[in-house]
């Protein structure tokens, strides 16, 4: 299995990627696949990699920027992360994850943010602080993973393509 950028060319697969992989999950809003498509148009896709195997996209993973309190923070979210149903528990997800924020780690970005299970994200080093915070989200289910610099505090925003209907 190779992990590279997302060309132009795998668009439409890492959509369809991202709607079977999300359809059956019991977290899913149903709207994954169109958050990545509309982070694409708005060209606020930080990073996007995919796992292929055969020429097979089995897997997709998106980084994008986020603020805190309003302010631009070069922080960055991670997600939707996306695994082909028939490959799920193989590691290619932990694998995309890991690649991704080596790669960010290497750019110089001071963190990322993430939502979702605590005991999943927190082999990759991500850990609650209750001094930042998103929406109404449960305690430790809004987590992050600190690269450089002191940890932000205050309200984390992401990406209006995830507000996408």
């Amino acid at each position: 299995m190779d992990i590279r950028l997302e060309r132009p060319t795998d668009a439409a697969a890492i959509h369809n990627l991202t709607e079977i992989a999300f359809k059956s999950a019991p977290h899913a809003s149903g709207t994954e696949a169109r958050i990545v498509d509309a982070l694409r148009a708005n060209d606020a896709l930080t990073l996007s990699l995919v796992a292929v195997a055969n020429g097979e996209i089995l897997g997709h993973v998106a980084f994008s920027p986020v603020t805190i309190t309003g302010a631009a923070s070069q922080w960055q979210g991670l997600g939707p992360v996306s695994v082909a149903p028939e490959r799920q528990g193989e590691g290619i997800g932990q694998a995309l994850i890991r690649e991704g924020l080596s790669r960010l780690r290497a750019a110089g970005c001071p963190g990322c943010v993430v939502l979702g299970d605590p005991g999943y994200y927190g082999r990759f080093g991500f850990s609650c602080d209750p001094e930042l915070t998103y929406g109404h989200v449960p305690s430790g289910y809004f987590q992050r993973v600190v690269f450089t610099g002191p940890a932000p505090k205050g309200e984390a925003h992401y990406h209006k393509g995830f507000h996408t209907p």
